[in-house]
């Protein structure tokens, strides 16, 4: 299968940073080393998503219970809702206009089912409500025994339906006390990967053995429903050594490649696609790119060459493929692979050492990565920190400003047509942070250079400025999607979350949560025995849309790693929006969020003050 003709596009990092795109020649055939795999189109149209249930949450506050539940893509437009105290109807009409009820001075213990009403038909009664009777609910979980020197304590998470009941199991990375940055050496425990429903029942452990290195950059696991069968796979690098949740183990069970100072820099990687019911290996291959010469990826030590990053595209813009990549301080490979009847296949490579690609597209990788349709063609590409890779692993634009840490893709500017893409620079002689069109790279305004700009954040927080606003560390201002200072900085600079009614986003920060406000911002929540993950990251296990209506959920770990503990909005909303995981990018967003320097999820669509009517998911369920 040849690759469709397309423009790659190259901004060169000079100081003027030009604003137009320089179009190099189309491509005509793959590149080296990559495998075209046809993919037979499904019977139906739109995209693949999960068969969710309602998810129906009840969360207590003072003496009321706030109901909420999702509005599924496969709804009709015009489907009502009706709430149920037990056998009880306790609203007047079905409820149109959101997917939230609050039933004020009920019983804290009291039993919610909704039913969707359809023409004027009630349909079957959910599933029980899930009970946050203070505000939270805690899923208990198990932790692994820790070594002589060493302890383990819960870190990030990712969600799947793994038994295919319609309800979102938690995927769970267990870090040991000692993992380390890659640029310091030393030994590990050993990370482990755990299955568990929301009841706190543990599915299985994965033990990914002495082969695989503790910490932030090693282990990017990701959890989607590849195959289209209804339930979610697991995905993960593997080595020697690791034992699968069945027990049964991967390579050489006897191996230690490790050196003497920790690194492990030799010996066979695997990537393996794990089965999420049970955890049992279902397909392993050799990891692309494998590692090679250590020092051609940017040292000697072992530093650059274990950066890894993974997500999950539409790259034929109806089913989800893995992208599993390596490296991006110099060298950059990401690798495309589909999992179709039980077997890993790889799609396609794109390799910045490629003579097709040349050294404009070296170095320019984040610590992070984003998946979006920039071109809107219907299928999605990689957003690489300051470069775009096709559907068809072809290199789309590079705008040379290189590395970062954080960058955001969605529509930050309503106002204008397609996404955009805020990214903030390491680089002392690149800008400090610019705002892009995501489909050609041109920047549309950028900030100073100098230093090493960490941190950078873009969403609508303030409804006193139209579009989504954008700040970062190493910048004093707050900006607008015209790079105009608008006020003042929000306090913090890490995650967002829906929470309160109104479609602005609010400030998700350690075990907090703040409405940004001109003079100063308010606290709405401050988690409770919880702590947040990564260090002075701050950011917790998991973060979105997981459970009610489109308002976002944040679960962190309690203080003992006993229970993840899941908050949910206790406030109303009069906003009626698909669930937000029926929005592909967002859920693709999910799944790539616990990649290295963790982000937090972006729709595909504006959510903000002014909003138009939220659109509706072009999807089918398998």
């Amino acid at each position: 299968m040849q690759p469709r003709r397309l423009r790659r596009t190259v901004l060169p990092a000079l100081a003027a940073l030009t604003a137009t795109a320089l179009a190099l020649s189309p491509a005509t055939a793959a590149q080296p080393g990559a495998t075209q795999v046809p993919d037979p189109q499904p019977l139906q149209t739109g995209r693949q998503v999960e068969a969710l249930d309602r998810g129906v949450v009840s969360v207590r506050t003072d003496n009321d219970n706030l109901v909420s539940w999702r509005w599924l893509a496969t709804d009709p437009d015009s489907v009502g809702f009706n709430v149920y105290r037990g056998s009880t109807l306790v609203n007047s009409s079905p409820i149109t206009n959101s997917t939230n009820y609050l039933d004020s001075g009920a019983a804290a213990n009291s039993t919610y089912t909704v039913r969707a009403v359809v023409n004027g038909s009630e349909q079957p009664a959910s599933e029980p409500a899930l009970q946050f009777a203070n505000g939270y609910l805690d899923v208990p979980i198990q932790r692994p025994p820790g070594g002589g020197d060493y302890s383990y304590s819960a870190n990030d998470a990712s969600i799947g339906d793994l038994d295919g009941d319609g309800q979102y199991e938690i995927v769970l990375k267990w870090d040991p006390s000692n993992a380390k940055d890659n640029a310091h050496s030393g030994h590990t425990g050993n990370v482990y990967l755990d299955a568990y429903k929301l009841s706190g029942e543990q599915l299985w452990r994965i033990d990914l053995g002495r082969n695989i290195r503790a910490g932030a950059h090693y282990t990017q696991f990701q959890v989607y429903d590849y195959d289209g069968d209804g339930r979610a796979e697991v995905a993960a690098k593997t080595a020697d050594g690791t034992r699968d949740g069945a027990g049964t183990v991967i390579g050489n069970g006897n191996a230690d490649h490790r050196n003497s100072s920790g690194y492990v820099l030799a010996g066979p990687e695997f990537l393996t696609m794990f089965e999420g019911t049970t955890g049992r290996a279902l397909s392993t291959v050799d990891y692309v790119p494998p590692r090679g010469n250590v020092s051609s990826w940017g040292d000697n030590y072992g530093n650059r060459v274990d950066r890894f990053l993974a997500g999950t595209a539409y790259l034929d813009g109806t089913r989800p493929s893995l992208i599993m990549a390596r490296g991006y301080y110099t060298r950059s490979v990401v690798a495309a692979w589909d999992f179709r009847n039980g077997s890993l296949t790889r799609r396609w490579t794109f390799d910045s050492n490629s003579s097709t690609n040349g050294p404009a597209w070296e170095g320019q990788g984040n610590h992070s990565l984003s998946i979006a349709d920039v071109d809107g063609d219907g299928r999605d590409e990689i957003l690489y920190g300051a470069m775009a890779i096709d559907d068809n692993g072809w290199g789309l634009w590079v705008n040379g400003t290189g590395h970062g840490d954080a960058g955001h893709v969605g529509d930050l500017d309503p106002s204008r047509p397609g996404l955009e893409y805020f990214k903030v620079n390491e680089g002392g002689n690149q800008p400090g942070s610019w705002l892009a069109d995501a489909r050609t790279g041109e920047i549309l305004w950028r900030t100073a250079s100098g230093g090493d700009n960490g941190r950078g954040v873009s969403g609508d927080i303030w409804a006193g400025s139209p579009g989504a606003e954008s700040w970062s560390a190493r910048d004093g201002e707050l900006r607008n999607p015209q790079g105009q200072g608008v006020g003042r900085k929000p306090s913090s600079i890490n995650f967002l979350a829906w929470w309160d009614g109104d479609p602005v986003r609010e400030l998700l920060d350690d075990t907090r949560i703040d409405k940004y406000g001109p003079s100063g911002d308010t606290r709405l929540l401050t988690g409770s025995g919880v702590t947040s993950n990564n260090g002075t990251k701050a950011t917790p296990s998991l973060s979105g849309d997981i459970l009610g209506d489109w308002r976002e959920e944040v679960i962190w770990p309690t203080t003992d790693s006993s229970a993840l503990r899941i908050y949910s909005t206790p406030h109303q909303t009069d906003r009626r929006i698909t669930t937000l995981v029926h929005d592909t990018q967002y859920r693709v967003a999910l799944a790539w969020q616990n990649t290295a320097y963790n982000q937090p999820p972006h729709p595909s669509f504006y959510i903000g003050d002014g909003m138009s009517a939220a659109p509706r998911p072009n999807v089918y369920t398998p």
